[in-house]
């Protein structure tokens, strides 16, 4: 007998008790799991947010509206960036601030759905908003909607700029983020740089997607 056969004859013995015309959902499963893992205020929820981030080794900042386009010309300029992606939708006072580095030397290049890998890969920097973020878990959601362009955009240049709206798009737990989020919609979810371990536990970072997150708390 083969090992598929022994699990399928498990899983038939298991069901021997159940009505064929029983459906999944006629059985009610009891969801009394935590939604949040302790009371936090707004404040409290983005500090926890900063500190798991930056423990997946994102690079966080903060920064007021006014303070946004100088803070977003500043790392464009520590990465010695000369072309930066900016995806359909930005607010216009985010796009102010790609425009400010565009003073210091940066061509800032439209989300054309025509751009190959291999043009994406030769853009130094990307600049995008988000769905939500998780602060239990230091997670960043992206959906493709407005402002954050296709998922590939935020896969393969090297360096990500997320913008994050504190509080309105700050939630506790996973449960709330879904709560928010439409299922149908392509979902990157994001927990620091793209990383990876061999057998020997060597960390690699940038293997699946960009090897530096900057995520950009913009409190109003």
């Amino acid at each position: 007998m083969s090992d598929r056969e022994t699990v399928l004859g498990r899983v038939r013995r298991a069901l021997t008790d159940v009505p064929r015309e029983e459906r999944p959902e006629d059985v009610p499963v009891p969801r009394d799991h935590l939604r949040v893992h302790g009371e936090r205020t707004p404040a409290a929820t983005a500090d926890l947010l900063a500190r798991n981030l930056a423990d997946y080794r994102a690079l966080v900042h903060r920064a007021s509206a006014a303070g946004l386009p100088d803070l977003v010309a500043a790392l464009l300029a520590a990465r010695g960036a000369r072309t930066v992606l900016v995806p359909d939708g930005l607010p216009e006072r985010w796009t102010a601030a790609a425009g400010a580095a565009g003073a210091a030397g940066v061509r800032l290049c439209p989300d054309d759905p025509r751009t190959t890998a291999a043009e994406l890969d030769a853009v130094d920097s990307v600049l995008t908003g988000c769905a939500v973020a998780v602060a239990e878990t230091g997670t960043i959601v992206l959906d493709g909607g407005r402002g954050q362009g296709r998922r590939r955009i935020t896969l393969v240049p090297d360096h990500h700029i997320c913008v994050v709206r504190v509080p309105e798009q700050v939630v506790d737990s996973v449960p709330q983020g879904l709560e928010r989020l439409d299922p149908t919609r392509p979902l990157t979810w994001i927990s620091g740089p793209s990383a990876t371990s061999d057998i020997e536990l060597d960390r690699v970072e940038g293997v699946h997607g960009p090897r530096t997150l900057e995520v950009v708390l913009l409190e109003d």
